[in-house]
């Protein structure tokens, strides 16, 4: 899954893709690198974001979002935590809505989804850091009350995918716990695994690289997450992820 943020103010890339050609542009290239899915966002959920309106979202994401569609170049995922903003998105064509606050935000997303048979991403986030958290146990809580949402709104069990959702509220440890989570997230709920460890905070407290220098430690870290059974790779570099995945697999 390729990263292409419409937004000014992300983490890594903010303000590189908010016009429609440099978006679509940015998209292709990361389909001929190997993404099979592009994941696009139009409102920041690096830490301390602010938030935005569904209009303003909206105004953000409609035109990229359109071209690319058109251009059927890959399902694209639509990141959002709005209803409304889903909605539109599913409406225009998007295949997979990637909601950050794990259905505990907007209640009507669960019904956007059903309603319209997309994929649904749902990912654990602590609201506040809790060093004494059981980090593990707590997703299993939290995914058990987010799969009752998704049922009792009509979604379909085989539509969702869960997220561990490394870098929202845990601590250093718990981030380590939640990267390499999937082989005990897949025993409890027996769904797919994504995740998204790309250029994240703790590879940087790790190597003591910058946000631009993380590519080696996010390289490492995801195949550590391959090995403990992770499905789906949300990345800003694709083809570096593309290349050692093979060489991943043809050794192992």
């Amino acid at each position: 899954m390729g990263i292409l943020n419409v937004t000014p103010d992300s983490f890594s890339d903010g303000g590189l893709f908010s016009h429609v050609e440099a978006a679509l542009a940015h998209a292709r290239h990361m389909v001929e690198a190997g993404a099979d899915i592009i994941d696009m966002g139009a409102e920041s959920t690096r830490p301390g974001f602010a938030p935005v309106t569904v209009e303003e979202e909206w105004a953000r994401l409609e035109a990229p979002l359109t071209v690319l569609l058109r251009e059927k170049i890959a399902p694209v995922s639509v990141d959002t935590t709005k209803a409304e903003v889903a909605r539109r998105a599913v409406a225009l064509g998007a295949a997979v809505i990637n909601d950050v606050s794990g259905l505990h935000g907007d209640p009507a997303l669960a019904d956007v989804a059903a309603e319209s048979g997309a994929a649904l991403v749902v990912m654990h986030h602590c609201a506040e850091v809790d060093p004494a958290r059981d980090i593990v146990e707590d997703m299993r809580a939290f995914f058990t009350r987010a799969l009752a949402r998704a049922r009792q709104a009509g979604v379909e069990r085989e539509k969702i995918i869960l997220d561990p959702g490394v870098g929202f509220g845990k601590t250093f440890e718990q981030n380590l716990i939640a990267a390499t989570s999937a082989a005990a997230l897949k025993m409890a709920f027996g769904l797919p695994v994504l995740v998204g460890l790309s250029r994240k905070r703790f590879i940087g407290a790790l190597t003591g690289m910058p946000v631009e220098g993380r590519l080696a430690g996010t390289l490492a870290a995801d195949l550590a997450a391959l090995r403990a059974g992770a499905d789906i790779f949300r990345v800003h570099d694709v083809a570096e992820h593309a290349q050692a995945f093979k060489v991943w697999s043809a050794l192992v």
